[in-house]
């Protein structure tokens, strides 16, 4: 059974796995929807059982507690990834003003096959958000302001951030360098009930001469073609705020025949109905990221890195320095004369006569 186990602590499994893993590493990047997870998890299995096989059989690792230590935490680390991998979810959502987060409205969801958070327990409103820009249109921080229900049913307010995640039951939701307006739009057909709804335009400013969009409204073949005109303040030269509060725009609406100009709080007549531009509103993008084994991964290298110290540690300390003396030659009466390489240059002499000849001590001081 012992020689099975060291098969499998082989070098060369060792270097396939790592070689796998770069492969599924390479195939992950981004995170695909069309790569399977198993790219991933396959090679970091590989690499458990590889790392198991050498703690049992290799007496170098499990006699010496400083490499034991280190070793079960590279076990671990390999453990806790492969649960990560298979319990995690990555997302992306655009928020408006003023909307709470619906699950059901994630854009380019990925979640591992054994994902089983509660997601439907996540409560939260956004409100408004600014960024900063430097001169050269840098961006600096982000300031979206949200408010959260807490377990109490109560309703509290946070800021989040590109470093500054909002946590709730796991799950870390990130601001991202996408953001943007938002016109807020009635349509109010001929004949049925009025529509009240948003029509989110591209990133701003990176985007900022591309704000258009186009919609159908229910139960008509025309198409309506929007372009936002925007006054935001913005000067590529210098320090900017983007705040949707103190921005203002004019919406441009076109349809096959005709080109409309309307002013916020303005209505224009369209074939098949009346479309009123009731506000100018923004959108936040987030990145929606869970893993259960963030916190259990922090810890268990903190782990490694102490036994991997010890181990050190114990190795450069297990004999400590000396500094030896030089041999040294006693004459007559006890009294030490020049040793070996001493300035006299003399040899000692060795005779039967010990009180007429000079003896080495085997002495070390």
């Amino acid at each position: 059974m012992l020689k099975l186990i060291k098969k499998f602590s082989s070098l060369k499994i060792t270097l396939a796995g790592m070689g796998l893993l770069v492969v599924g590493a390479m195939l992950s990047y981004g995170n695909p929807l069309t790569t399977p997870i198993w790219v991933l998890v396959v090679p970091m299995a590989l690499l458990a059982v590889n790392l198991i096989a050498a703690i049992i059989t290799n007496a170098r690792i499990n006699q010496q507690p400083g490499l034991l230590v280190f070793h079960v935490s590279l076990l671990l680390i390999l453990l806790l990834a492969t649960i990560g991998r298979l319990t995690h979810m990555d997302a992306h959502l655009e928020l408006v003003v003023g909307t709470e987060f619906e699950p059901g409205k994630l854009l380019e969801s990925n979640s591992g096959p054994l994902h089983a958070g509660d997601i439907d327990k996540v409560h939260f409103v956004q409100r408004p958000f600014s960024v900063e820009y430097a001169p050269g249109l840098r961006r600096g921080l982000t300031h979206s302001h949200v408010k959260v229900k807490t377990a109490s049913g109560e309703w509290e307010d946070r800021i989040v951030g590109d470093d500054r995640p909002l946590v709730i039951e796991g799950y870390r939701f990130y601001t991202t360098f996408n953001k943007g307006f938002t016109p807020v739009l009635t349509w109010m057909p001929t004949q049925g009930e009025p529509i009240t709804g948003t029509i989110n335009m591209p990133s701003y400013p990176l985007f900022e001469y591309k704000q258009d969009n186009r919609w159908h409204p229910p139960g008509s073949d025309t198409e309506i073609k929007f372009w936002l005109q925007l006054n935001t303040g913005m000067k590529e030269e210098n320090y900017w705020v983007l705040d949707g509060r103190t921005s203002t725009g004019v919406l441009i609406v076109t349809t096959d025949d005709a080109r409309h100009e309307v002013q916020l709080g303005k209505s224009v007549d369209l074939p098949n109905g009346r479309l009123r531009f009731d506000g100018l509103t923004t959108w936040m993008g987030y990145r929606l990221f869970y893993d259960p084994t963030i916190q259990w991964l922090f810890f268990v290298a903190i782990m490694g890195v102490l036994g991997l110290t010890q181990y050190f540690w114990k190795k450069i300390n297990l004999q400590p320095w000396m500094d030896e003396k030089p041999d040294t030659i006693v004459e007559d009466g006890g009294k030490p004369s020049g040793g070996i390489g001493s300035q006299t240059g003399r040899k000692p002499v060795m005779s039967g006569d010990p009180a007429s000849s000079a003896y080495l001590t085997g002495d070390r001081q």
